[in-house]
């Protein structure tokens, strides 16, 4: 029997390797660390400490919260205190930001936190840096549920928040 491979067979095999490959080499570079929580600056940002006592700055991958100043964001804060706050938790490493911080998915006792901001509608799913169809039905059923800062009547986006905030001290 003669096996017939088609020219759409061909050329789709080169793209599905190297996304297969790229896929893989993405995985092998997420750096997962187990560290205690011993600061939180907002409702997407905490401090880590490292076993050789150094300080980790890591901001919530997917998800930006109120900031401090706007309406919420104290409660963003103390939601995302509540759960990590002095606890042991596992930073999944992404990426750097430009300000040096570790950007990272932190899981708590198992528990994805940045899912459980977006559920409790302590933050947005930042769909400028995220796709995560899992994190975003997390934001629209909290909204739905006016739960958190979707009880708010016009909440505020953070970066419409910080634009404002920087053409106002202009």
């Amino acid at each position: 029997m003669k096996c017939a491979v088609t020219p759409h067979a061909q050329i789709g095999l080169a793209p599905l390797l190297l996304l297969l490959f790229s896929t893989t080499a993405l995985v092998a570079q997420e750096k997962t660390s187990t560290l205690k929580v011993v600061g939180v600056h907002d409702g997407d940002s905490i401090t880590c400490l490292t076993d050789d006592k150094r300080q980790l700055k890591v901001r919530l991958d997917a998800i930006d919260a109120p900031e401090l100043g706007q309406p919420f964001g104290q409660a963003s804060k103390k939601a995302l205190s509540d759960m990590v706050f002095g606890k042991m938790v596992t930073v999944i490493e992404k990426k750097k930001d430009r300000w040096g911080r570790t950007v990272a998915h932190v899981l708590v006792e198992g528990k994805d936190t940045n899912l459980m901001m977006l559920e409790q509608g302590m933050a947005w799913h930042y769909t400028k840096y995220s796709s995560n169809t899992r994190l975003q039905r997390a934001e629209d059923e909290a909204r739905v549920a006016r739960k958190g800062l979707w009880a708010d009547r016009d909440p505020v986006p953070p970066w419409d928040w910080r634009k404002t905030e920087r053409e106002r001290r202009k």
